[in-house]
Protein backbone atom coordinates (compact mmCIF):
# COMPACT_ATOMS: atom_id res chain seq x y z
CA UNK A 1 0.00 0.00 0.00
CA UNK A 2 1.16 3.56 -0.69
CA UNK A 3 0.97 6.29 1.94
CA UNK A 4 -2.44 7.60 0.94
CA UNK A 5 -3.97 4.11 0.84
CA UNK A 6 -2.51 3.23 4.24
CA UNK A 7 -3.79 6.45 5.75
CA UNK A 8 -7.25 5.96 4.24
CA UNK A 9 -7.41 2.39 5.54
CA UNK A 10 -6.30 3.50 8.99
CA UNK A 11 -8.88 6.28 9.17
CA UNK A 12 -11.71 3.96 8.07
CA UNK A 13 -11.11 1.35 10.77
CA UNK A 14 -8.71 2.47 13.50
CA UNK A 15 -9.90 4.49 16.50
CA UNK A 16 -6.70 6.07 17.84
CA UNK A 17 -6.07 6.95 21.51
CA UNK A 18 -6.24 10.63 22.56
CA UNK A 19 -7.37 11.73 19.09
CA UNK A 20 -9.92 14.16 17.67
CA UNK A 21 -11.53 11.78 15.18
CA UNK A 22 -13.13 14.43 13.02
CA UNK A 23 -9.80 16.24 12.70
CA UNK A 24 -8.05 12.97 11.87
CA UNK A 25 -10.63 12.22 9.19
CA UNK A 26 -10.05 15.69 7.73
CA UNK A 27 -6.27 15.76 7.90
CA UNK A 28 -5.23 12.10 7.57
CA UNK A 29 -2.72 10.10 9.60
CA UNK A 30 1.04 9.77 9.44
CA UNK A 31 2.07 6.14 8.97
CA UNK A 32 5.34 5.28 10.73
CA UNK A 33 6.98 2.37 8.92
CA UNK A 34 10.52 2.14 10.31
CA UNK A 35 12.78 3.39 13.05
CA UNK A 36 16.54 3.59 13.39
CA UNK A 37 18.56 4.87 16.33
CA UNK A 38 16.94 8.18 17.26
CA UNK A 39 14.82 8.53 14.11
CA UNK A 40 11.36 7.41 13.07
CA UNK A 41 10.62 7.10 9.36
CA UNK A 42 7.20 7.54 7.79
CA UNK A 43 5.68 5.96 4.69
CA UNK A 44 6.79 8.93 2.59
CA UNK A 45 10.40 8.36 3.60
CA UNK A 46 10.67 11.35 5.96
CA UNK A 47 13.22 10.89 8.75
CA UNK A 48 12.08 12.55 11.97
CA UNK A 49 14.31 13.01 15.01
CA UNK A 50 12.32 11.52 17.87
CA UNK A 51 12.54 14.09 20.65
CA UNK A 52 9.90 12.19 22.65
CA UNK A 53 11.49 8.69 22.68
CA UNK A 54 8.23 7.30 21.36
CA UNK A 55 5.93 8.19 24.24
CA UNK A 56 8.56 8.87 26.93
CA UNK A 57 9.68 5.25 26.67
CA UNK A 58 12.29 4.27 24.05
CA UNK A 59 15.17 4.88 26.44
CA UNK A 60 17.82 2.93 24.53
CA UNK A 61 16.79 4.04 21.04
CA UNK A 62 15.41 2.02 18.14
CA UNK A 63 16.78 -1.08 16.45
CA UNK A 64 18.62 -2.57 19.44
CA UNK A 65 19.56 -6.13 18.48
CA UNK A 66 20.03 -7.10 22.13
CA UNK A 67 16.33 -6.57 22.79
CA UNK A 68 15.21 -8.09 19.50
CA UNK A 69 17.28 -11.21 20.12
CA UNK A 70 16.04 -11.54 23.70
CA UNK A 71 12.43 -11.51 22.46
CA UNK A 72 13.13 -13.96 19.66
CA UNK A 73 14.96 -16.46 21.85
CA UNK A 74 12.30 -16.34 24.56
CA UNK A 75 9.53 -16.82 22.01
CA UNK A 76 11.22 -20.02 20.87
CA UNK A 77 11.56 -21.34 24.42
CA UNK A 78 8.34 -20.19 26.09
CA UNK A 79 6.25 -17.61 24.22
CA UNK A 80 3.65 -17.43 26.97
CA UNK A 81 2.38 -18.91 30.17
CA UNK A 82 0.46 -17.21 32.96
CA UNK A 83 1.70 -16.48 36.47
CA UNK A 84 -1.56 -17.55 38.15
CA UNK A 85 -1.84 -20.91 39.97
CA UNK A 86 1.50 -20.41 41.79
CA UNK A 87 3.40 -20.73 38.49
CA UNK A 88 6.12 -18.46 37.12
CA UNK A 89 8.81 -18.34 34.46
CA UNK A 90 12.53 -17.74 34.47
CA UNK A 91 12.60 -14.19 33.00
CA UNK A 92 9.88 -12.94 35.38
CA UNK A 93 11.65 -14.38 38.42
CA UNK A 94 15.00 -12.93 37.35
CA UNK A 95 13.46 -9.56 36.51
CA UNK A 96 11.80 -9.28 39.92
CA UNK A 97 15.20 -9.85 41.54
CA UNK A 98 16.85 -7.27 39.27
CA UNK A 99 14.22 -4.62 39.99
CA UNK A 100 14.62 -5.07 43.74
CA UNK A 101 18.40 -4.70 43.26
CA UNK A 102 18.10 -1.32 41.51
CA UNK A 103 15.04 0.00 43.39
CA UNK A 104 15.17 2.50 46.25
CA UNK A 105 15.80 1.05 49.71
CA UNK A 106 12.82 -0.63 51.33
CA UNK A 107 11.51 -2.28 48.14
CA UNK A 108 11.66 -6.08 48.06
CA UNK A 109 8.61 -7.13 46.05
CA UNK A 110 7.26 -6.54 42.53
CA UNK A 111 3.82 -6.95 40.93
CA UNK A 112 3.82 -7.14 37.11
CA UNK A 113 1.22 -5.68 34.75
CA UNK A 114 1.20 -4.38 31.17
CA UNK A 115 0.95 -0.58 31.28
CA UNK A 116 1.26 2.37 33.59
CA UNK A 117 -2.54 2.54 33.77
CA UNK A 118 -2.70 -1.04 35.00
CA UNK A 119 0.13 -0.42 37.44
CA UNK A 120 -1.80 2.46 38.99
CA UNK A 121 -5.07 0.50 39.01
CA UNK A 122 -3.14 -2.17 40.89
CA UNK A 123 -1.87 0.39 43.39
CA UNK A 124 -5.40 1.63 44.13
CA UNK A 125 -6.54 -1.94 44.80
CA UNK A 126 -3.44 -2.69 46.82
CA UNK A 127 -3.50 0.35 49.13
CA UNK A 128 -7.21 0.03 49.89
CA UNK A 129 -6.81 -3.69 50.55
CA UNK A 130 -3.81 -2.91 52.78
CA UNK A 131 -5.80 -0.52 54.96
CA UNK A 132 -8.67 -3.01 55.23
CA UNK A 133 -6.23 -5.67 56.43
CA UNK A 134 -4.87 -3.11 58.90
CA UNK A 135 -8.38 -2.75 60.33
CA UNK A 136 -8.98 0.70 58.84
CA UNK A 137 -11.29 0.09 55.85
CA UNK A 138 -12.54 3.68 55.97
CA UNK A 139 -9.21 4.85 54.47
CA UNK A 140 -10.36 4.94 50.84
CA UNK A 141 -9.58 8.40 49.43
CA UNK A 142 -6.64 8.84 47.07
CA UNK A 143 -5.23 12.36 46.70
CA UNK A 144 -3.35 13.39 43.56
CA UNK A 145 -2.66 16.68 41.78
CA UNK A 146 -4.16 18.76 39.00
CA UNK A 147 -2.34 18.06 35.70
CA UNK A 148 -1.23 14.73 37.18
CA UNK A 149 -1.45 11.85 34.72
CA UNK A 150 -1.72 8.32 36.09
CA UNK A 151 -3.25 6.49 33.15
CA UNK A 152 -6.41 6.28 31.07
CA UNK A 153 -8.40 3.39 32.52
CA UNK A 154 -11.42 4.63 34.47
CA UNK A 155 -9.74 4.20 37.85
CA UNK A 156 -6.37 5.62 36.80
CA UNK A 157 -7.95 8.56 34.98
CA UNK A 158 -10.17 9.30 37.98
CA UNK A 159 -7.05 9.34 40.11
CA UNK A 160 -5.29 11.70 37.72
CA UNK A 161 -5.89 15.42 37.44
CA UNK A 162 -6.90 15.83 33.81
CA UNK A 163 -10.29 17.52 33.78
CA UNK A 164 -11.07 16.63 30.17
CA UNK A 165 -10.76 12.94 31.05
CA UNK A 166 -13.01 13.35 34.08
CA UNK A 167 -15.61 14.93 31.80
CA UNK A 168 -15.68 11.78 29.66
CA UNK A 169 -16.81 9.31 32.30
CA UNK A 170 -13.61 9.00 34.36
CA UNK A 171 -14.67 10.65 37.61
CA UNK A 172 -15.14 8.01 40.28
CA UNK A 173 -15.71 9.04 43.91
CA UNK A 174 -12.94 9.10 46.53
CA UNK A 175 -10.32 10.63 44.24
CA UNK A 176 -9.35 14.20 45.17
CA UNK A 177 -6.86 16.60 43.56
CA UNK A 178 -4.79 19.48 44.89
CA UNK A 179 -2.87 22.11 42.94
CA UNK A 180 0.59 21.06 41.73
CA UNK A 181 3.85 22.92 42.47
CA UNK A 182 3.68 24.56 39.04
CA UNK A 183 6.04 27.46 39.54
CA UNK A 184 5.37 29.04 36.14
CA UNK A 185 1.72 29.55 37.11
CA UNK A 186 1.68 29.76 40.89
CA UNK A 187 5.04 30.84 42.32
CA UNK A 188 4.73 34.55 41.67
CA UNK A 189 7.18 36.52 43.81
CA UNK A 190 7.82 33.71 46.31
CA UNK A 191 11.36 32.40 46.64
CA UNK A 192 11.88 28.69 45.99
CA UNK A 193 11.88 27.60 49.63
CA UNK A 194 8.68 29.50 50.40
CA UNK A 195 6.96 28.12 47.31
CA UNK A 196 8.05 24.57 48.21
CA UNK A 197 6.42 24.86 51.63
CA UNK A 198 3.36 26.72 50.36
CA UNK A 199 2.60 24.24 47.58
CA UNK A 200 3.16 21.25 49.89
CA UNK A 201 0.71 22.77 52.37
CA UNK A 202 -2.01 22.44 49.75
CA UNK A 203 -1.88 18.75 50.69
CA UNK A 204 -2.19 19.62 54.38
CA UNK A 205 -5.27 21.73 53.60
CA UNK A 206 -6.91 18.86 51.71
CA UNK A 207 -6.19 16.46 54.58
CA UNK A 208 -7.83 18.92 56.97
CA UNK A 209 -10.96 19.03 54.78
CA UNK A 210 -11.20 15.29 54.05
CA UNK A 211 -9.88 13.87 57.31
CA UNK A 212 -6.72 11.81 57.58
CA UNK A 213 -8.74 8.80 58.79
CA UNK A 214 -10.40 8.68 55.34
CA UNK A 215 -7.27 9.01 53.21
CA UNK A 216 -5.44 5.94 51.92
CA UNK A 217 -2.62 7.49 49.89
CA UNK A 218 -1.15 10.50 48.17
CA UNK A 219 0.24 9.81 44.69
CA UNK A 220 2.58 12.08 42.74
CA UNK A 221 4.88 11.98 39.76
CA UNK A 222 8.33 13.25 40.83
CA UNK A 223 8.18 15.33 37.63
CA UNK A 224 4.70 15.70 36.15
CA UNK A 225 5.33 14.51 32.61
CA UNK A 226 2.13 14.55 30.58
CA UNK A 227 1.00 17.50 32.67
CA UNK A 228 3.71 19.60 31.02
CA UNK A 229 7.04 18.63 32.65
CA UNK A 230 6.20 20.37 35.92
CA UNK A 231 9.35 20.28 38.06
CA UNK A 232 8.84 20.76 41.81
CA UNK A 233 10.89 23.30 43.76
CA UNK A 234 13.71 21.93 45.92
CA UNK A 235 12.33 20.81 49.26
CA UNK A 236 8.75 20.25 48.07
CA UNK A 237 8.83 16.48 48.53
CA UNK A 238 10.55 16.77 51.89
CA UNK A 239 7.49 18.63 53.11
CA UNK A 240 5.11 16.25 51.31
CA UNK A 241 6.67 13.14 52.84
CA UNK A 242 6.66 14.67 56.31
CA UNK A 243 2.94 15.48 55.96
CA UNK A 244 2.19 11.91 54.82
CA UNK A 245 4.11 10.44 57.76
CA UNK A 246 2.44 12.81 60.21
CA UNK A 247 -1.03 11.69 59.11
CA UNK A 248 -0.22 8.01 58.37
CA UNK A 249 -0.98 8.31 54.67
CA UNK A 250 0.84 6.09 52.18
CA UNK A 251 3.08 7.94 49.72
CA UNK A 252 3.07 6.63 46.14
CA UNK A 253 5.54 7.72 43.46
CA UNK A 254 4.33 7.41 39.86
CA UNK A 255 7.58 6.81 38.00
CA UNK A 256 6.06 5.54 34.77
CA UNK A 257 7.89 8.35 32.94
CA UNK A 258 10.78 9.16 35.29
CA UNK A 259 11.92 5.58 35.94
CA UNK A 260 14.84 3.67 34.43
CA UNK A 261 17.43 6.39 34.08
CA UNK A 262 15.67 9.49 32.78
CA UNK A 263 16.68 11.68 35.73
CA UNK A 264 20.26 10.44 36.15
CA UNK A 265 19.49 7.63 38.61
CA UNK A 266 17.55 4.42 38.10
CA UNK A 267 14.56 6.19 39.64
CA UNK A 268 13.72 9.83 40.31
CA UNK A 269 12.95 8.73 43.86
CA UNK A 270 16.70 8.21 44.24
CA UNK A 271 17.52 11.49 42.49
CA UNK A 272 15.19 13.40 44.81
CA UNK A 273 15.70 11.40 48.01
CA UNK A 274 12.14 10.04 48.14
CA UNK A 275 11.04 7.04 50.20
CA UNK A 276 7.73 5.96 48.68
CA UNK A 277 5.63 3.07 49.95
CA UNK A 278 4.89 2.01 46.35
CA UNK A 279 6.25 2.98 42.94
CA UNK A 280 4.46 2.64 39.60
CA UNK A 281 6.83 1.96 36.68
CA UNK A 282 6.44 1.07 32.99
CA UNK A 283 7.64 2.68 29.69
CA UNK A 284 11.45 2.65 30.06
CA UNK A 285 11.32 -0.78 31.70
CA UNK A 286 11.37 -2.36 28.23
CA UNK A 287 12.14 0.81 26.23
CA UNK A 288 8.71 0.25 24.69
CA UNK A 289 9.82 -2.86 22.80
CA UNK A 290 7.21 -4.87 24.72
CA UNK A 291 4.26 -3.71 26.85
CA UNK A 292 5.10 -4.22 30.52
CA UNK A 293 4.78 -2.44 33.86
CA UNK A 294 5.91 -3.18 37.38
CA UNK A 295 4.63 -2.00 40.74
CA UNK A 296 7.50 -1.83 43.22
CA UNK A 297 5.97 -2.60 46.61
CA UNK A 298 7.53 -1.32 49.82
CA UNK A 299 8.05 -3.56 52.80
CA UNK A 300 5.29 -2.08 54.97
CA UNK A 301 2.59 -2.86 52.42
CA UNK A 302 4.12 -6.15 51.23
CA UNK A 303 4.43 -7.60 54.74
CA UNK A 304 0.75 -7.03 55.46
CA UNK A 305 -0.34 -8.47 52.10
CA UNK A 306 1.85 -11.54 52.51
CA UNK A 307 1.37 -12.24 56.21
CA UNK A 308 -2.28 -11.28 56.68
CA UNK A 309 -3.88 -10.97 53.27
CA UNK A 310 -4.86 -14.38 51.98
CA UNK A 311 -5.60 -14.35 48.24
CA UNK A 312 -5.21 -11.02 46.42
CA UNK A 313 -8.00 -11.10 43.84
CA UNK A 314 -6.25 -9.06 41.20
CA UNK A 315 -4.03 -9.64 38.17
CA UNK A 316 -3.82 -9.82 34.40
CA UNK A 317 -3.53 -12.55 31.79
CA UNK A 318 -0.15 -11.17 30.76
CA UNK A 319 1.27 -10.32 34.21
CA UNK A 320 4.94 -11.35 34.18
CA UNK A 321 4.82 -12.24 30.47
CA UNK A 322 8.03 -14.19 29.72
CA UNK A 323 8.84 -12.36 26.47
CA UNK A 324 8.28 -8.93 27.98
CA UNK A 325 10.37 -9.88 31.02
CA UNK A 326 13.20 -11.15 28.83
CA UNK A 327 13.19 -7.89 26.87
CA UNK A 328 13.16 -5.88 30.10
CA UNK A 329 16.21 -7.75 31.37
CA UNK A 330 18.04 -7.12 28.10
CA UNK A 331 17.02 -3.45 28.17
CA UNK A 332 18.28 -2.94 31.73
CA UNK A 333 21.47 -4.70 30.69
CA UNK A 334 22.03 -2.23 27.84
CA UNK A 335 21.44 0.73 30.17
CA UNK A 336 24.04 -0.65 32.59
CA UNK A 337 26.59 -1.80 30.01
CA UNK A 338 26.61 1.53 28.16
CA UNK A 339 26.63 3.67 31.30
CA UNK A 340 23.55 5.57 30.14
CA UNK A 341 22.46 6.66 33.61
CA UNK A 342 25.87 8.18 34.36
CA UNK A 343 25.76 9.88 30.95
CA UNK A 344 22.42 11.50 31.70
CA UNK A 345 23.50 12.60 35.17
CA UNK A 346 26.96 13.89 34.31
CA UNK A 347 26.80 14.89 30.64
CA UNK A 348 23.64 15.05 28.55
CA UNK A 349 21.23 16.08 31.32
CA UNK A 350 23.30 19.13 32.30
CA UNK A 351 23.97 19.86 28.61
CA UNK A 352 20.25 19.85 27.77
CA UNK A 353 19.62 22.19 30.71
CA UNK A 354 22.17 24.61 29.26
CA UNK A 355 21.24 24.17 25.59
CA UNK A 356 17.52 24.76 25.99
CA UNK A 357 18.18 28.23 27.43
CA UNK A 358 19.22 29.28 23.90
CA UNK A 359 15.49 29.55 23.26
CA UNK A 360 14.76 31.87 26.19
CA UNK A 361 15.05 35.07 24.14
CA UNK A 362 12.52 33.97 21.54
CA UNK A 363 9.41 36.20 21.66
CA UNK A 364 7.12 33.15 22.05
CA UNK A 365 9.03 31.59 24.95
CA UNK A 366 7.91 32.39 28.49
CA UNK A 367 10.11 29.81 30.20
CA UNK A 368 12.34 26.84 29.46
CA UNK A 369 13.02 24.17 32.08
CA UNK A 370 14.54 20.72 32.27
CA UNK A 371 15.28 17.90 34.69
CA UNK A 372 17.53 15.10 33.49
CA UNK A 373 16.29 14.29 30.01
CA UNK A 374 12.88 15.90 30.44
CA UNK A 375 12.24 19.42 29.19
CA UNK A 376 9.52 21.95 28.43
CA UNK A 377 9.33 25.14 26.38
CA UNK A 378 6.39 27.25 27.60
CA UNK A 379 4.87 29.35 24.81
CA UNK A 380 3.22 32.66 25.69
CA UNK A 381 1.36 35.40 23.87
CA UNK A 382 3.44 38.04 25.63
CA UNK A 383 6.61 37.58 27.66
CA UNK A 384 5.64 40.52 29.90
CA UNK A 385 3.45 39.08 32.62
CA UNK A 386 3.62 36.52 31.09
CA UNK A 387 0.34 36.56 29.18
CA UNK A 388 -0.94 33.14 28.12
CA UNK A 389 -2.71 32.45 24.82
CA UNK A 390 -6.49 32.74 24.94
CA UNK A 391 -7.19 29.57 22.94
CA UNK A 392 -5.13 27.24 25.12
CA UNK A 393 -3.39 24.50 23.15
CA UNK A 394 -3.88 25.99 19.69
CA UNK A 395 -0.42 27.57 19.43
CA UNK A 396 1.23 24.47 20.85
CA UNK A 397 -0.33 22.34 18.11
CA UNK A 398 0.84 24.80 15.45
CA UNK A 399 4.38 24.64 16.79
CA UNK A 400 4.28 20.84 17.02
CA UNK A 401 3.21 20.52 13.39
CA UNK A 402 5.96 22.89 12.24
CA UNK A 403 8.52 20.88 14.20
CA UNK A 404 7.42 17.64 12.57
CA UNK A 405 7.57 19.26 9.13
CA UNK A 406 11.15 20.26 9.89
CA UNK A 407 12.04 16.77 11.11
CA UNK A 408 11.58 16.84 14.91
CA UNK A 409 8.93 15.06 16.94
CA UNK A 410 7.93 17.25 19.87
CA UNK A 411 4.75 16.95 21.90
CA UNK A 412 2.41 19.81 22.71
CA UNK A 413 0.87 19.92 26.20
CA UNK A 414 -1.44 22.91 26.33
CA UNK A 415 0.99 25.55 24.93
CA UNK A 416 4.11 23.88 26.23
CA UNK A 417 6.46 22.01 23.90
CA UNK A 418 7.63 18.82 25.60
CA UNK A 419 10.85 16.89 25.08
CA UNK A 420 11.90 13.49 26.39
CA UNK A 421 14.76 12.17 24.23
CA UNK A 422 16.32 8.73 24.47
CA UNK A 423 19.04 8.22 27.06
CA UNK A 424 21.36 7.46 24.14
CA UNK A 425 21.15 11.03 22.79
CA UNK A 426 24.51 12.76 22.41
CA UNK A 427 25.36 16.45 22.68
CA UNK A 428 25.22 16.64 18.86
CA UNK A 429 21.70 15.19 18.93
CA UNK A 430 20.66 17.77 21.52
CA UNK A 431 22.13 20.60 19.42
CA UNK A 432 20.16 19.40 16.40
CA UNK A 433 17.00 19.14 18.49
CA UNK A 434 17.38 22.71 19.77
CA UNK A 435 18.15 24.07 16.29
CA UNK A 436 15.02 22.50 14.81
CA UNK A 437 12.92 23.65 17.77
CA UNK A 438 14.17 27.21 17.22
CA UNK A 439 13.20 27.06 13.55
CA UNK A 440 9.76 25.67 14.46
CA UNK A 441 9.27 28.57 16.88
CA UNK A 442 10.11 31.02 14.07
CA UNK A 443 7.62 29.24 11.78
CA UNK A 444 4.97 29.46 14.50
CA UNK A 445 5.59 33.17 14.92
CA UNK A 446 5.02 33.68 11.19
CA UNK A 447 1.83 31.57 11.27
CA UNK A 448 0.57 33.84 14.05
CA UNK A 449 1.32 36.86 11.84
CA UNK A 450 4.07 38.19 14.07
CA UNK A 451 7.72 39.03 13.54
CA UNK A 452 10.69 39.02 15.89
Amino acid sequence: MNSNTLSDTDIRHHLHPFTDYSAMKREGTRIITDADGHYIIDSDGNRILDGMAGLWCVNVGYGREELINAATEQMRRLPYYNTFFKTSNEPAARLSEKLVEIAPDGIEHVFFANSGSEANDTIVRMVRHFWTLEGRPEKQVIISRTYGYHGSTTVAASMGGMGAMHDQGASLPDFHQIRPPYGFLYQGNMDEATFAETSANWLREEISKTGADNIAAFIAEPVQGAGGVIIPPAGYFDHIQAICREHDILFVADEVITGYGRTGQWFASQTMGLKPDLIATAKGLTSGYQPMSAVLVGNRVARTLIDDGGEFYHGFTYSGHPVAAAVALANLGVIEKEGLIDRVREDTGPYLKEAITRLDDHPLVGQTRSFGLLASIELVADKNGPVMFENEGETGMICRDHAIQRGLMMRAVRDGMILSPALTFTRDDIDMLIDIAAAALDDTLKTLGRTK
